[in-house]
């Protein structure tokens, strides 16, 4: 009995060290570093774990944000996943003029993250993306920065992470690193949701605010960028714009295909990027 519930005490002691309180674990990972099913019900029924969904386990500290759930999938679980899109701009600080709509978080990466990510009751949704449509190049592998990340450090993994126009914002108490696209990969990922999922109105609000965009990771951006429609548009939201970097960059050296692209119904063909754009946005903001 006494041997029983010394190892059973060693394995708490252990879970005390490597999963830190708030940050979410599913039944693969404890039974890969050996918590069976029978020891885990145990500690459910003791308190030591909640379940926030079906095989889905957490030492409890307050309520689980989406923030937890994607720094557990980075870093405990090692998928090679980066928050973009919309959700890199606004944790950067760049749409803070726009609607507040936190009710989808867009995950981007070359393997989809577990389904039970859908089941957590966080008020919102993921959205996953494929990042290989856009730049089927760019590294993918080994994006978790790791809990033991410093800010104060520079390491590999940070170099690893800037070839990808990846970047780790600390968050929270502890600052667990939570990766996201720069601003410059970001915007990308959002124009590739035009028209549908994105407006033009937003996306030329936030154009508006990139000002102080990286020349020289755009550059490389677009020359990976497998995606016409999202160069053009760029260029189009960056000429209406006039930012200083536009002027630094090798537009000639960037693919832009040939013939029309019409991407609204009605709109109105801009002569120089050869797409077709809603009459509204004709002319200078």
């Amino acid at each position: 009995m006494l041997s029983m519930a010394k190892r059973t005490g060693g394995k708490l002691n252990w879970l005390e060290k490597h999963l830190p309180e708030g940050l979410v674990v599913d039944a693969a990972w404890l039974t890969k570093h050996g918590y069976s099913t029978s020891l885990r019900s145990q500690y459910v029924a003791a308190g030591w774990l909640e379940q926030p969904a079906r095989r889905v386990y957490r030492r409890t500290r307050g309520s689980l944000s989406w923030q937890q759930v994607v720094i557990s999938l980075q870093t405990l679980l090692e998928y090679p996943l980066a928050v973009g899109g919309r959700t890199s701009l606004e944790m950067q600080g760049y749409a803070h003029y726009l609607p507040h709509q936190a009710k989808e978080v867009h995950l981007y990466g070359p393997k989809k993250p577990p389904r039970w990510i859908h089941e957590l009751r966080l008020g919102l949704r993921f959205v996953l993306h494929n990042d290989r449509r856009l730049f089927p190049h760019l590294p993918t592998t080994h994006l978790t920065a790791g809990l033991d990340w410093s800010s104060s450090k520079k390491t590999s993994v940070d170099r690893h992470l800037a070839q990808a126009s990846l970047t780790v914002q600390p968050w929270g108490q502890w600052e667990w690193p939570l990766v996201l696209s720069t601003p410059e990969r970001a915007i990308l990922e959002l124009l590739d949701e035009l028209p549908n999922r994105e407006s033009f109105h937003q996306a030329d609000m936030l154009m508006q605010g990139l000002s102080n965009l990286s020349p020289r990771r755009l550059q490389k951006l677009l020359a990976e960028c497998r995606s016409v429609k999202v160069k053009r548009l760029f260029f189009y939201f960056a000429d209406r714009h006039k930012h200083a970097w536009l002027k630094h960059l090798e537009i000639k050296s960037i693919d832009f295909g040939t013939g029309k692209r019409m991407l609204v119904k009605g709109g109105k063909l801009d002569p120089v990027r050869q797409i077709t754009v809603p009459e509204e946005l004709d002319g200078v903001p």
